[in-house]
């Protein structure tokens, strides 16, 4: 079989989009499907979703949120019950009218997110105050039928999600429970994808439709100078109560209300980690969602001992998979070492082993870094050791770099014109704001271009110091708080 050649052909720095479409495509992650916004992702795309979905599966058990799944398809008499709710939704909602050839009698929507198919059940299961607090998760697929141009993992029509949703007694309780899973989304990208966030508040424009509040982790990708939406933790207060009429019976016989949150993060998450760490050369995975933590590559010279360096590399995965690292031999024979280096570090592999006659002797093996291309060779009975913390080296490097990356494109901002050149400079920009949706809107229409209006991105919880008398930026009002403003995805 012959060889093909390997590589890139677009610069991360030059040509952000093209160069990410060839990453996702290249490293096997994901292939485009016949339906526009439509993707097929890879057993290396849902790997690093399983993984994900491990560390969060543990921790929601922990606190007693139990699995779930509701059907696809919702009734628009539902649907359309809560009034800001779908129209927050209804651009993007999928509806079936037919099967077959047959008209139905009523069109059935494809689930945009399920707050209205699940909460008319939670009606009929809650009844008294022992049932409280009720929590439950499912693991599903969403589908958005929105905008004109899809990109792959950020915007499609069909993403795999967790979504969460729980019923309290209180509004401490809710509150509580909102920061919690927040906390988690930003263990999710900070501790596993090695992706720096800000936690914080989303402006009442910028809440999920319906609800109460709502709170987000926000990444930034410097290249292109937009913020994205990590992951929302929700607190839908009592709207959603008031209309599927879900009360309980407190200890005094008195009925009351619930209050509820819901909570979610997407396969959205993989595509902010490429876009993140990706370079020139493709996929730069963080070691803790790495599908492949190490790859072990035999380099048999002329005359060498083939079955001894095979030997050594079984060995050497045998001892690195018995120590719990994930690692993986690549014995093709029909593909040069040389090949299987440009191809693994296509797909982001954190570190190559290399073996060969030299190595055998010396009872050595040859590591290589895929974030900085560092070499040593490592004595064979140090390696699981040596392994580790180069592994943990790795998944600390990437997130301090990308967080120094991130924060150099903060800018803080007083005035009018350094707002609009910050935004014209991609610029994470940090404003004080007088909070006022009608001055947010002004905004909105004053940056409308070819690249995106600007907005809030969210109000973080990490307040600087606000001077008395500190204007908004925008409106010359007293400002209220700082808040983060940008494009966005």
């Amino acid at each position: 079989m012959k060889e093909t050649k390997l590589g890139m052909t677009f610069k991360k720095d030059e040509k952000f989009g093209e160069w990410y479409s060839e990453v996702i495509v290249n490293s096997e992650m994901l292939e485009y499907y016949d339906i526009s916004g439509c993707y097929i992702l890879r057993p290396w795309t849902m790997e690093i979703w399983e993984l994900m979905k491990e560390f969060f599966e543990a921790e929601i058990k922990k606190m007693k949120v139990q699995p779930y799944y509701f059907p696809l398809f919702i009734t628009e008499d539902v649907l359309q019950k809560e009034k800001d709710h779908v129209e927050g939704f209804a651009p993007e909602v999928a509806w079936v009218t037919k099967s077959g050839k047959s008209e139905l009698e009523a069109p059935i929507a494809v689930r945009p997110t399920s707050e209205t198919a699940i909460y008319p059940y939670f009606s009929k299961w809650i009844r008294s105050h022992r049932d409280l607090p009720w929590k439950c998760n499912q693991w599903c697929n969403i589908v958005r039928w929105e905008f004109s141009s899809p990109t792959p993992f950020i915007r499609s029509r069909e993403f795999l999600w967790q979504e969460g949703h729980t019923a309290f007694a209180t509004k401490e309780e809710a509150d509580e429970e909102v920061l919690h899973i927040l906390e988690l989304y930003r263990r999710i990208y900070e501790e596993f994808l090695a992706v720096p966030v800000f936690k914080g508040r989303k402006s009442e424009m910028e809440k999920f439709a319906g609800g109460l509040y709502t709170t987000s982790v926000e990444a930034f990708v410097p290249n292109t100078g937009r913020g994205i939406q990590g992951a929302t933790s929700h607190c839908l207060g009592q709207n959603f109560a008031k209309m599927f009429d879900i009360r309980f019976e407190d200890e005094k016989g008195k009925r009351s209300m619930v209050w509820q949150n819901s909570w979610a993060y997407s396969t959205r998450s993989i595509g902010v980690m490429v876009m993140t760490h990706g370079d020139d050369k493709g996929l730069v995975l963080p070691p803790k969602v790495a599908p492949i933590q190490v790859i072990v590559i035999p380099v048999p010279f002329r005359d060498a001992d083939t079955v001894a360096i095979k030997g050594a590399c079984d060995s050497t995965v045998y001892t690195l998979n018995q120590a719990g690292i994930r690692a993986e031999l690549d014995a093709r024979d029909n593909y040069s070492p040389g090949w299987k280096y440009s191809h693994w570090e296509m797909k982001g592999v954190p570190l190559r082993i290399e073996i060969g006659p030299r190595d055998l002797a010396n009872n050595q093996v040859r590591i290589v870094r895929r974030d900085n291309g560092a070499k040593a060779d490592i004595p064979s009975v140090d390696l699981v050791e040596h392994v580790r913390v180069l592994l943990d080296g790795i998944q600390d490097t990437l997130f301090e770099t990308a967080k120094q990356k991130r924060d150099a494109c903060i800018e803080v901002v007083n005035t009018w014109d350094e707002f609009v050149a910050a935004l014209n400079d991609k610029k994470l920009i940090l404003a004080p704001w007088c909070d006022e949706e009608e001055v947010e809107k002004d905004v909105k229409a004053r940056t409308k271009g070819d690249l995106g209006a600007a907005k809030t991105l969210c109000t973080p919880f990490d307040q600087p110091y606000l001077a008395e008398g500190t204007m908004c930026f925008a409106s010359g009002k007293p400002a209220k708080t700082w808040s983060f403003w940008g494009r966005s995805y």
